[in-house]
């Protein structure tokens, strides 16, 4: 399975729509109550994404000319790590952390945040994040992990 890691365009944001609500349908349903499951996929669609674009680093990966995950940097906060649930498992979501890990690396970021979803808590953790603190946004429990990157 060829997987390209490429910026997002703008002509991208119905297909990341797509596939940001299919994983927090599928995946994060098993964490998170259909209400914050409604009410965070409001945040997510098509004009939302375009609007995202414009204040983050945004990524995709494509797969036989499909979007099927994506990732955002904003600043030294990653953010919107979603993979399509067909295609989790498969080190699609390594890949995107490796580009934003790069560019982070490149300006000079030394310690990357990440606001987790309970769901992806144990992602974050095999690839380094350590938990700082549980944040709570009503019903919404977030994990905020960081990770120091070398100089």
């Amino acid at each position: 399975m060829q997987c390209q890691i490429r910026r997002a365009l703008a002509h991208d944001a119905q297909a990341i729509s797509k596939v940001v609500i299919a994983a927090l349908r599928e995946s994060n349903a098993r964490d998170y109550s259909p209400e914050v499951i409604a009410q965070v996929e409001q945040h997510f669609c098509p004009a939302a994404i375009l609007t995202l674009m414009k204040q983050r680093q945004m990524y995709v990966a494509v797969v036989e000319q499909h979007v099927v995950g994506t990732a955002s940097l904003d600043q030294a906060v990653v953010r919107s790590v979603f993979v399509s649930p067909r295609h989790q498992g498969r080190g699609i979501g390594q890949r995107l952390m490796a580009r934003l890990k790069e560019v982070a690396t490149a300006a000079q970021v030394e310690e990357l945040r990440v606001p987790s979803s309970l769901t992806a808590e144990s992602f974050y953790a095999q690839l380094g994040f350590q938990k700082v603190r549980d944040e709570f946004h009503g019903a919404e429990r977030t994990v905020i992990m960081a990770l120091r990157l070398d100089a």
